[in-house]
């Protein structure tokens, strides 16, 4: 208990801090950071703002259980999946075909000296190569639209998580005097 809280407590600081230090360095706000505009309508300062903002901001991250910078690193490290997968699926449909006829000649012209005609054997046998080599890149390219489709919805998910976060976030700075929007 004791460690959650004085975690807590550092997380806020830092925050506040980080939003300070911005504030005076010229950089963006911490509002303005998350792609909301908070204008202290009550004559707030910019310190006060600053406090007022990390206070929303752990509010928030404690009642919608996003903390949108962690959220932020997990949707680009799962588009970084995704395009791996998708590149990965798609490669090892490229030249199924040929080299699933290559194999099927080799198999046919085996099966066919055996029978007496190799060249026959060689015909049907790259054929049959040619038809499972299609069968396969068929089935690689359905694996990377899956992978692909999973990823989408994986960043719809993110975005959403993201608004019900900036939309706690805003009503915090409201109750703080704050006009709020995203």
């Amino acid at each position: 208990m004791k460690k959650t809280l004085v975690a807590t407590l550092c997380a806020i600081l830092a925050v506040g801090s980080l939003a300070l230090l911005a504030q005076t360095s010229g950089q963006k706000s911490l509002a303005a950071t998350l792609g909301v505009a908070a204008f202290p309508s009550a004559g707030q300062n910019a310190q006060q703002q600053s406090q007022d903002e990390a206070a929303c901001y752990q509010w928030a991250v404690q009642n919608t259980g996003i903390d949108p910078f962690e959220a932020q690193k997990k949707a680009a490290q799962q588009q970084q999946q995704t395009a791996q997968a998708t590149q990965q699926a798609q490669a090892a449909g490229e030249g199924q075909g040929v080299k699933t006829a290559a194999k099927g000649a080799a198999a046919g012209a085996l099966i066919g000296a055996a029978a007496g005609d190799a060249g026959a054997g060689a015909a049907i046998g790259a054929a049959t190569g040619a038809v499972v080599g299609r069968r396969k890149k068929k089935q690689a390219e359905a694996q990377a639209q899956q992978v692909q489709a999973q990823g989408q919805q994986a960043q719809q998910a993110t975005a959403q998580q993201m608004t019900n976060f900036k939309k706690a976030f805003c009503a915090c700075l409201e109750g703080k005097k704050y006009i709020a929007k995203y």
